[in-house]
Parts: C-alpha cells; sequence; structure tokens
C-alpha cells in the first residue's frame, strides 16, 4: 500500500534572539499554517539555510552574534530567490533603504501589528514561490520570457489548475478574454507541462494575414501553386509536428481557413495549397480570441462546427480589473525585471502607487501594466514609486469638477457617498444600457457609439449583467410594439 506524500507547509525561518517575541510570532504564523524554525543567532539561521528548504525569512536586524545586514547578505547569495522581511527596533529610512538595496523584501519597525507582519508575510511566501515556479518553467522552456501566469488571485488561481489538470491531455482549448489578459501564456503553459513540450511551439496570429497568405503559412503550399511560390513550404502545422500550435484571434480566419482547420482538427490530415494528395500531423491546437465566437456563429461569420471542436475545452482569462491583488504583486515583478535589464536598481511601490493602480481600470490588461512599468522604472530615478511617476493613470482617473448638476449613481443631499469604484460601475451600467437602448440591442452598434470595439464592448455588458436580448426592439422613443 502506498501513501500520498503530507502536504508541504510553507517553511518559514524566524531569525531574533528576543526568544519571547519570536516565540509568540511563530505561535501565530503555526496557526496560520506555516511551519516556522526559530534560530536566535546569524551564523545558526545560515546553517540551516544550507541544510533545508525555506521559503521565507523573518530577520531582526540586530543579533548578538552577527550584524543582521550581513546575514541578510549571505542569505541572498546561498538563495537567490528567498524573500525576508527585516524587523528592527532602531527603525530609520537609512536602514530602511540600505534593507531594500541589499534585496530585502519588506521592513517592519518594532512593535508592529500582527496583521501587518502577517499580509506583507503572505505575500513575500507568495512572491518566492512564483519566483521559484518561473525559474522552473524557465528551465523547461529554455526561454528568457516570463512563461508563467502569475498572481494570488483566486480568479488566477482557478485557470492554473485548469491548465495543469488539462495539460497533459490532447485536448483542443479555446482561450478567451480581453486583450492583453496572458492568453499566448496560457497557451505556452499547456505546451509546457504536457507530453509534447520536447516538440515545438508554434504561435501565429490569423488577424495579422491577408486570408491567402494565412492559408499558405498555416497549411503550406508546392512550388508553383501561386506566383512566387518558388519553393516548396511544409506550413506552421508541419512546422508544429509532435507539438502544439497555437492559433492567436481565430475569430478573424476566413472562411476558406475555417473550412481546412475544420479538416484538420477532425482527421489529423491536410493538403498542402496547390497540392493533390493529404498529408497527416500530429499537433495539438490551442485558439484564442477576444471575440463572442458564439455570438460571431449566430452571425453566420464563423462556422458552428468548427466552434464546436475549437470549443472542447474553454478557459476565460480574467482581465486585471478584476484582480486588483495582484497588481502589487505584478507590478513589483515587472519593475524588478526591467530594472534588471537596464541594470538598475528596482524602485519599490509606494502605498499611494498601489492604491491608484487599483483605482485604474486596465484597458490593455497586464500587457498594459507591463509597459507602465517599464516607463516607470526609466522615470523614476528614485528607490520609491509615487503617484507622480505613473502620471498617465492620474490623468485617466480625473475627472472635471462637478457643478450643479447630479452624477449617475452618486447620490444628492446629504446621502452617504459611495466609493470612486461603486459610482464608476454605476456611471458605466447605465452608460452601456443607454447605448444598448439606442440602438436597439445591437451590440455592433453601441461600440460604435461608445467608441469601442464590439468584443470589449461585449465583455464590459457581460460584467454589467446585460444582456443584448433586453434591448432587443427598442430604441430612443421607447419600446416598439
Amino acid at each position: 500500500m502506498t501513501h500520498e506524500p503530507p502536504f508541504q507547509k510553507p517553511h518559514v525561518l524566524l531569525v531574533d534572539d528576543d526568544l519571547q517575541l519570536a516565540e509568540l510570532m511563530s505561535m501565530r504564523m503555526t496557526s496560520r499554517g506555516y511551519h516556522v524554525t526559530v534560530e536566535s543567532e546569524g551564523k545558526g539561521a545560515l546553517r540551516r539555510l544550507a541544510q533545508e528548504r525555506v521559503d521565507a525569512m523573518v530577520l531582526d536586524l540586530r543579533l548578538e552574534d552577527m550584524d543582521g545586514m550581513d546575514v541578510l547578505r549571505a542569505a541572498r547569495q546561498r538563495a537567490p530567490e528567498l524573500s525576508v522581511i527585516m524587523l528592527t527596533a532602531h527603525g530609520s529610512i537609512e536602514t530602511a533603504v540600505q534593507a531594500m538595496q541589499e534585496g530585502a523584501y519588506g521592513f517592519l519597525t518594532k512593535p508592529f501589528h500582527d496583521h501587518e507582519l502577517m499580509q506583507k508575510l503572505t505575500h513575500a511566501l507568495e512572491r518566492s514561490r512564483l519566483r521559484g515556479e518561473v525559474a522552473e518553467l524557465r528551465r523547461r522552456m529554455g526561454e528568457d520570457g516570463e512563461p508563467l501566469l502569475l498572481g494570488i488571485s483566486e480568479a488566477v488561481s482557478r485557470v492554473r489548475e485548469v491548465i495543469a489538470r488539462i495539460a497533459p491531455t490532447d485536448a483542443t482549448v479555446l482561450l478567451t478574454g480581453e486583450s492583453g489578459t496572458g492568453k499566448e501564456l496560457a497557451a505556452r503553459m499547456l505546451h509546457v507541462l504536457s507530453r509534447r513540450n520536447t516538440k515545438r511551439f508554434v504561435a501565429v496570429n490569423c488577424g495579422a494575414l491577408p486570408p491567402e497568405l494565412l492559408e499558405s503559412e498555416l497549411f503550406g503550399h508546392v512550388k508553383g501553386a501561386f506566383s512566387g511560390a518558388v519553393r516548396e513550404r511544409e506550413g506552421l502545422f508541419g512546422a508544429a509536428n509532435g507539438g502544439t500550435l497555437f492559433l492567436d484571434e481565430i475569430g478573424e480566419a476566413s472562411p476558406s481557413v475555417q473550412v481546412k482547420l475544420l479538416r484538420v482538427l477532425q482527421e489529423q490530415r491536410l493538403t498542402r495549397v496547390g497540392a493533390d494528395v493529404e498529408e497527416s500531423v500530429d499537433v495539438r491546437v490551442v485558439a484564442a480570441t477576444n471575440r463572442d465566437l458564439a455570438e460571431e456563429v449566430a452571425a453566420k461569420r464563423f462556422r458552428q462546427d468548427l466552434y464546436f471542436r475549437l470549443h472542447v475545452v474553454p478557459i476565460e482569462l480574467p482581465p486585471l480589473r478584476e484582480r486588483l491583488e495582484d497588481i502589487p504583486l505584478l507590478a513589483q515583478l515587472f519593475l524588478e525585471r526591467t530594472a534588471n535589464r537596464y541594470g538598475l536598481r528596482p524602485p519599490r511601490l509606494a502605498p499611494a502607487t498601489v492604491e491608484l493602480m487599483q483605482r485604474y481600470d486596465w484597458p490593455g490588461n497586464v500587457r498594459e501594466l507591463i509597459h507602465e512599468m517599464e516607463a516607470a522604472v526609466l522615470l523614476a530615478g528614485a528607490d520609491e514609486l509615487q503617484p507622480r511617476h505613473v502620471p498617465r493613470l492620474g490623468q485617466a482617473l480625473e475627472r472635471p469638477p462637478a457643478e450643479s448638476a447630479q452624477l449617475p449613481g452618486v447620490p444628492g443631499g446629504t446621502a452617504a457617498l459611495p466609493s470612486l469604484r461603486e459610482a464608476r460601475d454605476a456611471f458605466e451600467r447605465a452608460y452601456l444600457a443607454e447605448a444598448m437602448r439606442r440602438s436597439s440591442g445591437s451590440v455592433s452598434a453601441a461600440a460604435r457609439m461608445a467608441g469601442r470595439n464590439r468584443s470589449d464592448f461585449y465583455d464590459l455588458l457581460k460584467r454589467h449583467g446585460l444582456s443584448a436580448a433586453d434591448f432587443k426592439g427598442t430604441s430612443e422613443d421607447g419600446p416598439t410594439r
């Protein structure tokens, strides 16, 4: 009879020569589900690091046998991915800055509240875990890019769980979500965690090529198939044989390409452009779109049979505005990555900057966050990233001062004032409903009025629980009879 290995609790190394405080902190960490080891000396802590896996370290700055800064430097040399939280009863700005420059994750001055330590420890452990996963997946992928869907939110955790569960199979996967949510990243994870990971991962954007060129790119062609076909081309299906083919923006594929894709998915066989014979291929297809393919099928723009073939396992990538708790972690990681690329010191996120970023809607999602953090690293030139270093976000959130008119979602008089996010959501829902009413339920027409693309507008409707069917037969003059 075999036994499953026990669940491995996160290991926290607590280093403090105040044994009474150390025992109290250890009890509280243990009650949160952590495995805690206590050391009163720096040398003992370093020996422990050399012998055991440690996920995070809580380190007092003043120890009897060593200076805490020396312990921090030695610990970072032995375990670069280790997150270290510094404690001191002699806090100062200079000491905090030095600790951060040496690689400390956080800094707390005694006395501190329990929730401060636990919150910082939770984030430190998640940071260490994610960095470890990134390093492992980078090793397996042999690439420099971020190969992981990062985040501590429940939404992203669910996506990672589904990917891990279905990756070992050959099931066709359809990834949906707004632009910039990480659909290609999810596709790469599916490949890396699959049995096909020793073969190629090939990606193509179906919306970036004209129909005739896309067909040749996907399926290949024989010499003389068309003007300019001076030699044979195996195509991307051939290049991905035994591996994974990622079809991004599949909703943009032309009808002729859709027919051929259906044939490949059904039979695992294809015919090159200009050829007379079929060839067999062994390719796992992962497709992605920011459109609603069911609506495209209803509008006769996408084949229903192909939709069913692609929709075997649907995975929806959540927008960044629905993962607010992920923003600080993601932002800090992107700051560090950019700073390392340019040989700069990564700035820390000021609390006011985090609050600003969590109020912003991020229409470009994680891709936009990456670009903002890249610009901020070059702009800041300081140890702390302040709101002034991300001016575009502040400008986007600014609203002209209200005069006497009452704003939608904001009660007048002395009624309780809702939060800015609640008021913004109420206004957005009212705006969407009015646009749909004026367009008599046409999502495309309403999206044009709002200056948004139809796919994004449809996502907004879903977010606010609005259905196009509720507005059919309405107009500016009210319901038709």
